[in-house]
């Protein structure tokens, strides 16, 4: 099925649907809360992962479907957000994910293997429905802010993960906590998303078919593919990083702290270019100048931290922070921008989240496999160069001033 030419920027004909009664601050501060809890259950293990594999025997298969597992849920669970949106409306499905969310970062911390998967699917699962949600009420709530919003809360996203990277090992150790109890703790902050959010759980339902699934057209249209590449090849590429990259940099002769601080700097940065990039190209109708520099980023940063001068780590943690930022900035953006509407939105968001991320899976498990091939990071380099040329070709594509058909 053919795409048709944008004629305008996405919803910039109509003006906000904030609910009366609240204030569009007040649910733009309650979008950064919800988005801020969106990360730390990814990003917190993979600085405790050689302790826990010291303390309960996990051997590097399971070390590596621990780190892979929970993207893999992001995408299979993603696309019962549709189911929910029908039959709670969006806010309420936030709500319910929340929850589910804070069910899970408490499971964790149980004790034992068990607990620690089953919670982390439980999170993992959570996350991705609220994920693909957010879009949909961004496009309703904000049309005319489009990418500053999208801006924002991918910045609060990113900002999560780097407390999640960064915080975990040094509140374990300044607490005296077990890593048990130090990944049980990020529940706290996802309760508190959790009673910030319930007032706005009034009934704002997005209009009359949104929640659907994707519908057959846009399965069969290319720039929804695109769409979809780009975003499953540039969440491949953080996840790598958030279940590795520690991993990487203390057989580099990095202590836990030290490369739990790297990455940590590294997701900071993270924050830069996902908030600068989707307010500026939303700007313009052709967002292909982006895509070269936010691929281009990671792909330099990656491999120096991986196989440069060890004396310039922090400089490539900066520049792979702010290519990933950029990079998941961007293709949110795109899921907007690429939409006619909210409905569109909501089910564009649907399939590239909930495709993309089943496929941005392999790219964490396939690392873990050539890593423990070679015995060293090279290959592994080498493979996730080829993921960030793949995703910049893709992007080009979606980047285009187009919008998909639903």
């Amino acid at each position: 099925m053919r795409t048709i030419e944008r004629e305008t920027d996405a919803g910039a004909a109509r003006p906000g649907r904030a609910e009366p009664g609240f204030h569009p601050v007040l649910i733009g501060l309650g979008l950064m809360l919800v988005a801020f809890n969106l990360r730390p259950a990814l990003s917190s293990v993979g600085p405790l992962l050689p302790g826990i594999r010291a303390e309960t025997g996990l051997s590097g298969a399971l070390a590596g479907a621990l780190v892979t597992l929970p993207v893999l849920c992001l995408g299979v669970f993603g696309r019962l957000a549709p189911v929910l949106v029908r039959r709670l409306g969006p806010d309420a499905g936030v709500l319910a994910g929340l929850v589910m969310l804070a069910l899970g970062l408490g499971l964790r911390g149980l004790g034992g293997v068990p607990p620690l998967f089953l919670g982390s699917v439980v999170a993992a699962a959570a996350i991705g429905i609220v994920g693909v949600i957010l879009p949909g009420i961004v496009k309703r709530d904000f049309p005319d802010q489009a990418g500053l919003m999208t801006g924002l809360y991918t910045a609060l996203l990113c900002l999560g993960a780097a407390a999640g990277a960064g915080f975990t090992v040094p509140v374990r150790n300044a607490l005296g906590l077990g890593w048990e109890g130090a990944l049980m703790l990020w529940a706290a902050p996802a309760l508190v998303a959790v009673a910030a959010w319930l007032p706005f759980v009034r009934g704002r339902p997005l209009p009359s078919g949104a929640g659907t699934r994707p519908s057959g057209r846009l399965w069969r249209d290319p720039l929804a593919w695109q769409v979809t590449a780009f975003m499953g090849l540039q969440s491949s590429l953080a996840y790598i990083v958030f279940g590795w990259l520690p991993a990487a940099l203390a057989d580099r002769g990095f202590d836990i702290v030290a490369a739990g601080l790297v990455a940590s700097v590294s997701a900071l940065a993270q924050g830069v270019l996902a908030l600068v990039v989707p307010t500026l190209a939303a700007r313009r109708p052709d967002q292909r100048p982006w895509v070269v520099l936010v691929t281009g980023l990671p792909l330099v940063g990656f491999t120096g931290l991986l196989l440069g001068p060890v004396g310039l780590a922090w400089g490539f943690a900066l520049l792979l922070g702010l290519g990933l930022g950029g990079c998941f900035g961007l293709a949110l953006t795109l899921i907007v921008l690429r939409a006619g509407d909210p409905r569109a939105a909501a089910e564009l968001s649907a399939m590239a989240q909930g495709v993309g991320y089943c496929g941005a899976a392999l790219g964490p498990f396939l690392v873990g496999l050539v890593h423990e091939w070679s015995g060293g990071w090279i290959v592994p380099a080498a493979l996730y160069a080829g993921i960030c040329l793949a995703a910049a070709s893709f992007g080009l594509l979606a980047a285009r001033n187009r919008t998909v058909r639903t």
